[in-house]
């Protein structure tokens, strides 16, 4: 298994200096869809990391965001988010990453997570823990809902039919406040590491989070989906957090689904 994430730790810095070099460019922006965006700087730290895990793994699966990747003929997937974080990438705002997890036969065994614009590189074993920058991490400590601070995302496609608004109420009037940067797969390594005690959203793809959701666990903490069943990558919703709120979280969310609110929503004028 160390080869494995070894390799990927070596392939992360790679793309992610790609990265960096592309982001100092100022590079433009192209729209994949109505809402999408995408950069040449995707397209290129895709290939890069694509080619090399087929040098190296010219067996394994690859199912990658941009659409590059590869059928493989063995029980091991690799999943490949080359920019997470493309629109803050294209308007310079300085949060975005490059991803990659393996799992074998279907469970997790790896992942990385890197941001070059900070140097800090995360990554998860399973077994054997998460580490930033080779140093050991925990989920925080926190353990009343009202004193965490959290983070969530919203999608670019049809933003204004999703109901994670209702959600993002409720928690921000709840707790020290939501933050919300862009990034999946740092809010889920924020969480690995204790600067944010939980992270939820709706409709992730499987390449977005399958290192996050490892390192949460990883680190201690724990991973459901949003009504409290088993996590997996293909599924609807997802809740990390350290473990501690994790039932106050859900309670909370289970209101929120039937329609119940504890914090309405302030009159306007």
């Amino acid at each position: 298994m160390a080869s494995y994430l070894e390799t990927a730790v070596d392939i992360a810095h790679e793309a992610g200096n790609l990265l960096a070099h592309y982001f100092e460019r100022r590079v433009a922006f192209e729209l994949k869809g109505d809402y999408d965006l995408v950069t040449e700087a995707d397209r290129a730290s895709e290939q890069l990391v694509v080619d090399r895990l087929r040098s190296h793994f010219p067996s394994h699966g690859i199912v990658a965001e941009e659409g590059g990747g590869h059928e493989g003929t063995s029980d091991y997937r690799w999943y490949v988010d080359p920019l997470d974080g493309t629109t803050n990438f294209a308007h310079g705002f300085p949060v975005f990453n490059v991803t990659l997890a393996v799992e074998r036969a279907g469970e997790l065994i790896a992942g990385v997570v890197y941001d070059p614009t900070r140097q800090e590189l995360f990554t998860a074993e399973r077994g054997a823990g998460a580490w930033l920058n080779h140093h050991r991490i925990r989920v925080s400590g926190c353990g009343r809902l009202e004193d965490s601070l959290v983070a969530t995302g919203f999608p670019s496609r049809k933003r204004h039919l999703n109901v994670n608004v209702h959600f993002y109420h409720q928690m921000a009037m709840i707790t020290h406040g939501v933050r919300r940067a862009g990034s999946a797969a740092i809010d889920l390594a924020y969480v690995a590491c204790g600067r944010l005690d939980a992270f939820w959203e709706f409709g992730l793809n499987p390449w977005d989070m399958a290192a996050g959701v490892l390192m949460v666990a990883e680190a201690g903490g724990r991973v459901s989906d949003m009504k409290g069943a088993e996590h997996r990558l293909a599924s609807p919703t997802v809740l990390a957090d350290n473990g501690a709120i994790h039932d106050q979280v859900l309670e909370l969310f289970g209101e929120i689904f039937h329609g119940r609110f504890r914090a309405p929503l302030p009159a306007i004028g």
